[in-house]
């Protein structure tokens, strides 16, 4: 696909024609009433390769002159062709994500902060969904580069092999986001979710926990989730200790889900854990509301921990141990990479976002002596 990082001539197509036809083309679409370039480009005081400027190369004009030739536009209800721009710079200035949900706060923030950075380079991104699914995930990428676009991000690494062949064949530049791995071919910027999960597990066998249960979203075609249940076990290796199969409960990214299993847990025969990994901030406040149910008291009989640390893990009773992740910087920061690339600066690299872990009321010392669950 044809792009150029050089600075593009002035962009709306009226300006690539011989004067006769552009102003043969003016007179016609004022006859039907509708605003041109130059009617913009005289309302505010400047040239129609200015007005072209600041909707295609906006960091080349001052910040005084975009906002006179932005409200001028307003004023007379004018806004940019698209097609006209993609064929006078050889751009679409359209960018795409694909992310695994749109129920997700997660997801939504990481959107909000690529759209930021994108629209003030006044790149459009467009936005699909897979709902989990890799086929849909490859369709939907596939639609997005037949549309022409100029860079993609997408969720996780756990996607056919298809999708990242056909970037690489389109050479289209793209982030793999919300995932971190050492030694990955992508260049990734999200969590270590492998590492958050560790130190997760360390703050429950510091506090004295033995017996663990694990309530977590489903592996399968998740590689976030996946790492986060190895860092699990790599912690529990440590101390010579692992979670009972029994203990371990895949579902869906509910409250609901939560307070089933708990319940499921509490039922089962034998020893009970004494801490329960929640893979989520929803998940966690499942459990703790079903807790209030069972009158299990927490965290006197069970510490839960989350992760994403949503406002509301914050105002639970008591307020959740979770982990927290600025996921909005992590698409201000694939944003700014993808655009680094599009201006031929691109550099092979990673970025990492910080997990902090959140401790609050919902984890405390284990009070089982035996170490072995109630």
């Amino acid at each position: 696909m044809p792009r150029s990082s050089a600075s593009a001539p002035a962009s709306a197509l009226e300006e690539e024609r011989p004067p006769a036809a552009r102003s043969a083309g003016a007179r016609s679409r004022r006859g039907t009433g509708r605003t041109v370039l130059s009617d913009v480009a005289k309302r505010a005081g400047v040239s129609t390769a200015t007005v072209s400027r600041v909707y295609n190369e906006p960091g080349k004009v001052s910040d005084s002159v975009r906002e006179r030739v932005e409200q001028a536009a307003l004023e007379l209800n004018w806004f940019p062709n698209a097609a006209g721009r993609a064929l006078a710079s050889t751009r679409s200035h359209i960018a795409g994500i694909v992310i695994p949900t749109l129920d997700d706060q997660v997801f939504a923030s990481q959107v909000s902060g690529m759209q930021a950075a994108f629209a003030a380079r006044g790149i459009t991104l467009f936005l699909g969904c897979s709902n989990y699914d890799p086929k849909e995930a490859l369709s939907q990428v596939q639609a997005m580069l037949a549309r022409g676009v100029e860079a993609i991000a997408v969720v996780g690494e756990a996607h056919p092999p298809e999708l990242f062949e056909a970037l690489r064949v389109w050479r289209v530049p793209y982030v793999v986001l919300y995932a971190w791995r050492k030694g990955s071919p992508h260049d990734c910027i999200g969590v270590d979710h492998r590492a958050a999960y560790e130190e997760i597990t360390e703050h429950l066998v510091a506090l004295g926990h033995r017996s663990f249960a694990v309530c977590i979203q489903p592996t399968r075609d998740n590689d976030r989730v996946q790492a986060r249940l190895a860092g699990i076990r790599v912690a529990l290796e440590r101390h010579g200790l692992a979670v009972r199969p029994e203990h371990l409960v895949e579902g869906e990214s509910t409250l609901d889900f939560g307070r089933r299993a708990l319940r499921a847990l509490w039922q089962q025969p034998g020893p009970r854990p004494t801490a329960i990994i929640c893979g989520n901030d929803h998940i966690a406040l499942g459990v703790l509301r079903e807790a209030e149910e069972l009158g299990i008291a927490i965290p006197g009989q069970l510490s839960v921990t989350g992760f994403d640390d949503l406002a509301i893990a914050r105002e639970a009773r008591p307020p959740l141990t979770t982990m927290y992740v600025d996921t909005r910087e992590i698409g201000t920061v694939a944003a700014r990479h993808l655009l680094d690339a599009l201006d031929g600066h691109a550099t092979r690299q990673g970025y990492t976002v910080p997990a902090v872990l959140k401790v609050r009321g919902s984890t405390g010392p284990c009070h089982d002596s035996a170490g072995k669950g109630w």
